[in-house]
């Protein structure tokens, strides 16, 4: 059974960085297309950043562009999201995903607040 471990949260003020970990265990994260959502309160889920297999592409939402980076190390099973320049709007629960074909794997999520 693939777990997924968010961790790299906290309280931050505005214009800071964090850096999230997602910790894979129970595959390998190289066979895994891998995936940053978030969700505010009274929001919907939303895709944040993704990154392919492979590790040559990523995508990210036109909100994060610029200021959010995603990678991968498959030596340590491990996914990042290096954010910077962070805003109030940044604030809610960060999720990490990892998917292959029909499955999707979801971590607990780590909750991510900017203020002042």
């Amino acid at each position: 059974q693939v777990q997924l471990v968010e961790s790299g949260g906290g309280l931050v003020q505005p214009g800071g960085s964090l850096r999230l970990s997602c910790a894979v265990s129970g595959g390998t994260v190289s066979d895994y297309a891998m995936r940053w959502y978030r969700q505010a309160p009274g929001k919907e889920r939303e895709l944040v950043a993704g990154i392919t297999k492979a590790g040559g592409r990523t995508n990210y939402a036109d909100s994060v562009k610029g200021r959010f980076t995603i990678s991968r190390d498959n030596a340590v099973n491990t996914v990042y999201l290096q954010m910077n320049s962070l805003k109030p709007e940044d604030t809610a629960v960060y999720y990490c995903n990892a998917n292959i074909y029909i499955l999707n794997y979801w971590g607990r999520g780590t909750q991510v607040t900017v203020s002042s």
